[in-house]
C-alpha cells in the first residue's frame, strides 16, 4: 500500500531503514525542444520496435530519519535543525516585510539557485529556481563542485537582486527579479570582480549601494588561502560598479594567524554601525563566522576580540550527534526585535563523513557590548531550540526538517527541488506523452561522463534515508540500461537498474569509485532478470550512514535483497570530494550510438 502523498513519520535512525515506496515528478522540458516521443513512438519503443529507447516511472518514494531526530524531539514551541536538510549550503537569508526569502549555492545542477519563503523562519517553502532558463548560464562540462557559489540576495524599492559567481562560467554576474517566485533576469555580469566569489548587496539608507566579495588581496598571495573582502559602489541604475575598490579585509580578523578563506562578506548597519560579518577557516572542520565594524561602509573595520561569533571547531570530535563546519551565516531581525541567523553546516557519522552535504541551519543571535554573538566557548549547536516569535506556519510541503517521508507520482508538473547534472542541450524527459509517468529518453550519455546525463536527482535529506520507484523499462540491446542511482558526482556514485549484457537482460548494482574507473564503474552484483518484457520493477536504495543496501521487487513489496553492507562511505564528501551532497533518482541510458 503505498502512503499519501508529502506524508511525515517520526522516524528513529533504526526504523528509517523500514522505508516505503513511492513517487515523483520530473523537470520540465528544455523550452523549445520537443518531447522524447509522443505516445505512439512510447509504446513502439516500449515493444522493442523502432523509435527512441524509453523508461518510464511511474512513481517515487523518499523517507528519512536520524538518530538525531529521536534523542532532540522538538518540544511544544520548538523547532528542530536542520531546518533544510541535505544539499542546501552556503544559505543566504533575506527579510522584506513580513515575509522571508532564502537561497543556497547549487553549484553545477540545474535549475539552480533554489528560492525558498518562509514567514516564521522555520518551515520553508520552495517557490522556484533562479537560475531556470537554459540561455542564462552555461556549465558545459565542468566538475559538479564547480559552477554556482554561494548567493546574496537584497531588496530594495520592489526590485530583489541576486547576486553570484559561476565558477569557471562566467564569474561573477547579477540577476533582479519584481516576484522572488520569477522569472529573474539574464545575468548582468560584474567584470571589476573577475577572480571573486561571494559577491553581495549591500543598500544603504541613503540608497547608496555597495557591491563586496572574497577575491585575491592586493599583492601576491603570502601563504595558501590567503584571500581579502573586497568592497566598491554600485549605480542601482545602470547595474554597474564604479569608483574605487578598496580592501576591507586583509586574510583575516588576525593575519598573524594566516587565517584562511575569509569569504561570505556581508554587512548590517545597527545603531549608525556597519557590522561586517564573514566565514574564515575554509567550510572543513575549521569552519567559523567573524564580526568586524566600522563608523563607515567602506571602513575601515575593527575586528571584535572576542571572535569567532560562530564555530564548532574546538569541540571534542568524539560527541554525540556532532554538528561541524558551522559558518557563512547570513541575519534577519523579527518584528518583536529579535536576531536570527541562517548558517551551513554539516552532520558527520564518523570522522568527518557525511553524505549529506552542507546544510542549512536555523540559531538565534545575542548581542554583548554592542557585538553579535551566535556561539560561546563549548557552546553546541542545538538540534532542538525555541521557534523565533512568529506566528508558527504550517509545516511546509514536503517537509524539510526532522524525519519524513514523501511520496510523488507523476500527475502534476515537476517539484522544483528536482535538478539534473548541468545544463540540457536537448529534452530528454517527458511527463505529458504518458500522464501519471515520467518518461525518460534513454541516451548515449553515461553518469561518469561529466555531460548532462539523463538523470534527475532529489536530495538525500538523512543519513538514514531510502529511496525507492517503479519503472518499467525494456532494454533493447547490450549496455542499454536503467535505474535507481544514489549519486555525489561524476566520480562517485551507486545504480540498480534493469540491464542487457551478453547473456540477457539482468538486474544488478554498478558502482564508480573514482576518476580511474570506467564511465559505467563496475559491476558488484547481478541477478538474471526474471519478470516479463517491460513488467514493473520496483528498486530501492537503503543509506545507513556509512552502509548502503540494494533490493528490487518484482512484485509490490516482495523485496529481495541484492547487495547489502555495501560501501556507502565512497559518497562522502570526505572520500569524494567537492561541495555538493548526494542526489537520488531515476536514471536511463542508451549502449547504441
Amino acid at each position: 500500500m503505498k502512503p499519501h502523498r508529502h506524508s511525515v513519520a517520526l522516524l528513529s535512525g533504526a526504523s528509517a531503514l523500514a522505508l516505503l515506496l513511492g513517487a515523483c515528478e520530473a523537470p520540465e522540458a528544455v523550452e523549445d525542444a520537443p518531447p522524447p516521443a509522443a505516445n505512439g513512438e512510447t509504446e513502439a519503443a516500449m515493444n522493442g520496435e523502432d523509435g527512441p529507447l524509453l523508461a518510464r516511472f511511474d512513481w517515487f518514494h523518499y523517507e528519512g530519519g536520524d538518530p538525531a531526530h529521536e534523542a532532540f524531539p522538538a518540544g511544544e514551541g520548538e523547532f528542530q535543525n536542520p531546518v533544510l536538510g541535505g544539499f542546501y549550503p552556503d544559505p543566504n537569508i533575506l527579510q522584506v516585510g513580513e515575509d522571508y526569502y532564502l537561497t543556497t549555492s547549487t553549484f553545477a545542477y540545474f535549475p539552480g539557485l533554489p528560492v525558498f519563503h518562509s514567514r516564521d523562519l522555520v518551515n520553508w517553502t520552495q517557490i522556484g529556481n533562479a537560475l531556470d532558463r537554459t540561455d542564462m548560464v552555461d556549465f558545459g562540462n565542468l566538475g559538479l563542485s564547480r559552477g554556482i557559489f554561494a548567493p546574496a540576495m537584497a531588496h530594495h524599492e520592489g526590485v530583489f537582486y541576486m547576486l553570484n559567481t559561476c565558477v569557471d562560467c562566467g564569474d561573477n554576474f547579477l540577476i533582479t527579479a519584481e516576484d522572488p517566485a520569477g522569472p529573474w533576469s539574464a545575468p548582468v555580469w560584474l567584470p571589476d570582480l573577475a577572480g571573486g566569489i561571494d559577491p553581495s548587496l549591500f543598500i544603504d539608507e541613503d540608497g547608496r549601494a555597495y557591491i563586496l566579495n572574497n577575491g585575491p588581496p592586493d599583492r601576491e598571495p603570502e601563504y595558501d588561502g590567503h584571500r581579502a573582502v573586497w568592497i566598491q559602489q554600485f549605480d542601482l541604475e545602470s547595474l554597474t560598479t564604479f569608483g574605487e575598490r578598496i580592501v576591507l579585509v586583509d586574510g583575516g580578523v588576525d593575519f598573524s594567524e594566516q587565517p584562511i578563506w575569509i569569504e561570505g562578506p556581508h554587512i548590517y548597519k545597527v545603531d549608525g554601525l556597519y557590522y561586517l560579518i564573514c566565514a574564515e577557516g575554509g567550510t572543513a572542520e575549521g569552519h567559523s563566522q567573524v564580526v568586524l565594524r566600522s563608523e563607515n561602509p567602506m571602513g575601515p573595520y575593527e575586528a571584535w576580540d572576542g571572535n569567532p561569533i560562530l564555530t564548532q571547531r574546538d569541540l571534542p570530535r568524539d560527541r554525540p550527534y556532532p554538528i561541524t563546519s558551522a559558518g557563512h551565516a547570513s541575519f534577519v531581525t523579527t518584528p518583536s526585535g529579535e536576531w536570527w541567523s541562517t548558517f551551513l553546516a554539516v552532520r558527520p557519522y564518523g570522522d568527518d563523513l557525511y553524505n549529506t552535504g552542507r546544510e542549512t541551519f536555523l540559531m538565534p543571535v545575542s548581542w554583548e557590548e554592542g557585538w553579535p554573538r551566535m556561539t560561546g566557548d563549548g557552546d553546541l549547536i542545538p538540534y532542538a531550540y525555541r521557534r523565533p516569535d512568529l506566528p508558527p506556519q504550517d509545516p511546509a510541503d514536503p517537509p524539510m526538517a526532522g524525519a519524513f517521508e514523501v511520496h510523488e507520482d507523476f500527475s502534476g508538473p515537476l517539484p522544483p527541488h528536482w535538478m539534473m547534472l548541468r545544463v540540457p542541450q536537448e529534452s530528454w524527459h517527458d511527463l505529458d506523452s504518458e500522464p501519471g509517468s515520467l518518461v525518460l529518453t534513454a541516451r548515449h550519455v553515461a553518469l561518469g561522463e561529466n555531460a548532462n546525463p539523463s538523470y534527475l536527482g532529489r536530495r538525500q535529506q538523512h543519513m538514514y534515508a531510502s529511496a525507492s520507484m517503479r519503472m518499467r523499462f525494456e532494454p533493447q540491446s547490450a549496455g542499454d540500461r536503467a535505474g535507481l542511482v544514489a549519486l555525489q558526482s561524476d566520480e562517485y556514485w551507486y545504480f540498480i537498474g534493469l540491464a542487457r549484457d551478453q547473456d540477457g537482460d539482468v538486474i544488478r548494482v554498478e558502482r564508480r569509485a573514482g576518476p580511474d574507473q570506467d564511465v559505467h564503474g563496475e559491476i558488484l552484483a547481478s541477478t538474471p532478470f526474471e519478470g516479463e518484457a517491460g513488467a514493473p520493477i520496483d528498486l530501492r536504495i537503503t543509506a545507513r550512514a556509512g552502509e548502503i543496501d540494494f533490493h528490487y521487487a518484482l512484485e509490490e513489496d516482495a523485496w529481495r535483497p541484492l547487495l547489502e553492507d555495501a560501501d556507502g562511505s565512497l559518497l562522502s564528501t570526505r572520500i569524494a570530494g567537492g561541495f555538493v551532497g548526494v542526489t537520488m533518482g531515476p536514471y536511463a541510458y542508451s549502449g547504441g550510438e
